[in-house]
């Protein structure tokens, strides 16, 4: 009888084993099934190449024209038209479209960089180094601009706040999170780290989720409880996020089967909540570059 039992759980155990094993198959044949059936969006966060000074962290500049680095940037456009975005989308105001088309125009023409009076930006941002190549390799009509500026972001504002309420911890916690970044990026600068090696530290889990507490955690915490100058910033970031996003589904159509989505890394931070829609599946750079 206690061989019986013992044969009896031996057998219940496997029986269980088994079952869970063929649901975990089962799950991740639906989870494949699940991203063949969505939209795969390649979601690229990276720093501007230009290097404006524009953001609260201040970097050193990379260089962008330099030999290596067009090549690095062939490199990962020839990758990704073998992704075949249809469309590709921009952290360009969507107010000035018509203005980024014929930037494009010229830039099919090969008329575009030729021109003696660009300024950094219009030479060296990654909209005309990497998503106008790209495009192009793709045989596209051009490139959308998503990005929606009338939106506020009172950083100084909510620093102040946050040393006369006395707040000493958010704000070493801030000057940590500004300084390791900085730190880190510049020091990948002077090795001499690659194009593609920065891009894929800027869209890290680490470095996301560094970016999404600064914006979205922390500032919620400053002052009393009657300020509300940091929900206020969180709001007006959420705001300019949703904005991108909202033009992104309503230009996207069934047709549509891969896009291409090339903004700040703190944009993609926060975009990545992409990936939890039914119809959407977040596709790295980095497995495209694989």
């Amino acid at each position: 009888m206690k061989n019986l039992k013992t044969r009896f759980v031996i057998f219940f155990i496997a029986s269980v084993m088994i079952g869970c094993y063929q649901q975990e198959k089962s799950d991740e044949s639906s989870k494949s099934k699940f991203h063949q059936d969505a939209t795969q969006v390649l979601l690229v966060g990276t720093f501007h190449y230009n290097n404006p000074g524009a953001d609260v962290a201040k970097t050193k500049s990379f260089d962008i024209l330099k030999e290596e680095s067009q090549k690095e940037l062939e490199f990962i456009a020839s990758k990704i038209e073998e992704f075949k975005p249809s469309k590709i989308f921009v952290e360009w105001n969507y107010e000035e479209q018509v203005e980024l088309d014929s930037l494009f125009n010229l830039y099919q023409q090969g008329k575009y960089f030729v021109q003696d009076n660009l300024s950094d930006f219009y030479k060296k941002n990654e909209i005309f180094q990497l998503a106008f190549r790209t495009a192009q390799k793709n045989n596209l009509k051009g490139v959308i601009g998503i990005d929606y500026g009338e939106t506020e972001f009172p950083f100084d504002s909510v620093m102040t706040v946050i040393y006369k309420s006395g707040q000493a911890e958010l704000q070493s916690r801030i000057t940590s999170l500004i300084e390791t970044f900085t730190l880190e990026f510049d020091n990948k600068i002077e090795k001499g780290t690659s194009l593609i090696d920065l891009t894929n530290y800027l869209n890290s889990p680490e470095l996301r989720d560094m970016s999404n507490e600064f914006h979205n955690e922390i500032p919620l915490k400053a002052g009393g409880h009657d300020n509300f100058i940091g929900p206020f910033l969180t709001a007006e970031w959420y705001k300019r996020n949703l904005y991108m996003w909202s033009m992104i589904q309503k230009y996207t159509n069934e047709k549509d089967k891969r896009i291409m989505v090339l903004v700040g890394a703190s944009h993609a931070a926060i975009l990545q909540y992409i990936d939890q829609h039914d119809k959407w599946h977040e596709v790295s750079l980095k497995s495209i570059l694989e």
